[in-house]
């Protein structure tokens, strides 16, 4: 393995261990020092990759993106579902694990952190604009609005799935309530 490919595997082993703290510990719970154990690695790679917890903290919200980006769409493509159901099974799927979790951990976080909020809101952009691409390639709604709306209400649902089971599993409902959902669905 050449140093470069070294060097960006630590990266991306702090990156994965900044999201499983965020998961484990919380934002407040999660500090440098935690994640650079959790790893296995001095302070000096910690700080060689990333000067701060901010500039650390920025980073992972984008790799938590792209790795939910990648979920997604690896998800969507297959099997014989419609593609509209698989596009909302493999969100919901992307959203019962590690990475959703952090990432809600950040959002919460960065209501109150304007540093990180900064951070947060192009990696979100970039998921979101992913995600409605693939929504509009799934859904075919000629409607702007009407897209728009329906596109919406998906992620408010699939979310609000996720923050229902932290306090109560449920998977049988969560199912049917995406069933229903599906089954009102109707593009004109």
């Amino acid at each position: 393995m050449t140093r470069k490919e070294q060097r960006e595997q630590t990266r991306q082993r702090l990156l994965d261990g900044a999201m499983m703290s965020l998961v484990e510990h919380g934002y407040a719970g999660t500090t440098t020092q935690r994640v650079q154990e959790h790893v296995g690695v001095s302070r000096g790679a910690l700080l060689h990759h990333f000067g701060s917890k901010a500039e650390l903290f920025a980073a992972a919200v984008h790799h938590i993106a792209d790795m939910r980006i990648a979920q997604i769409r690896a998800t969507a493509q297959r099997g014989d579902e419609p593609a509209l159901r698989a596009l909302v099974l493999a969100i919901h799927a992307a959203m019962s694990g590690p990475a959703f979790l952090a990432a809600m951990e950040l959002w919460t976080a960065s209501r109150t952190d304007p540093e990180l909020r900064a951070a947060l809101l192009p990696a979100e952009r970039r998921l979101g604009q992913a995600l409605r691409e693939e929504f509009d390639r799934a859904a075919g709604i000629d409607d702007p609005d009407l897209a728009r709306t329906t596109f919406e209400s998906m992620l408010a649902m699939l979310r609000g799935l996720e923050l229902g089971r932290i306090m109560r599993a449920d998977e049988p409902l969560a199912a049917r309530v995406i069933d229903q959902w599906l089954g009102r669905f109707s593009p004109s």
